[in-house]
């Protein structure tokens, strides 16, 4: 599982899960499980290193998929079920780019996503961003979101220009 390091490892902070200054985040992370009461088992074990190893987001398929190369008895269920205890803990978070299934990353400072329609790009964006269409939303609608959990899909700049060349109306 080399190879993969996460650009988010040193980040991770969320609701409760703050890492210590000693940089061990994977071991934090399953101290954090121990403390809820869950089991050390070796399937979560393997899902929190293959988390803090992977770079990006990544679906419930593709961190199975790694861990089965380690303990191919786990099945996608076992992994699902950890990713869900994960994200209750505050661990992970899951989020939705596109149309594709659901990825999950570290629960990093909060970011947002932006996903090209046409070149599938995919641009992380700072919580910020967000803050007057939150303000909007509750104001407006008296709806709070939570833009940590979908993407924002459009065309990018070099899409853009792409479609403008063909005369296409659409692209802005």
């Amino acid at each position: 599982m080399a190879g993969c390091a996460s650009p988010f490892a040193a980040q991770v902070k969320s609701a409760g899960f703050a890492l210590s200054p000693s940089g061990d985040e994977e071991e934090e992370a399953l101290s954090r499980l121990r403390s809820a009461g869950d089991r050390m088992t070796t399937p979560r074990r393997l899902l929190v290193r293959c988390l803090f190893e992977a770079s990006g987001h990544r679906t419930a398929e593709e961190l199975a998929a790694e861990i089965q190369t380690y303990a191919p008895d786990v099945s996608i269920s076992t992994v699902y079920r950890n990713l869900e205890e994960l994200e209750r803990l505050g661990v992970v978070v899951h989020l939705h780019l596109g149309h594709g299934p659901a990825t999950y990353h570290l629960a990093t400072e909060a970011h947002g996503h932006l996903v090209c329609r046409k070149c599938e790009i995919q641009v992380e964006i700072a919580d910020g961003f967000f803050a007057d269409l939150r303000r909007r939303a509750i104001a407006d609608f008296g709806f709070a979101i939570d833009p940590r959990h979908f993407a924002v899909i459009g065309l990018c700049a070099t899409c853009q220009a792409d479609a403008e060349d063909l005369g296409d109306s659409t692209a802005g």
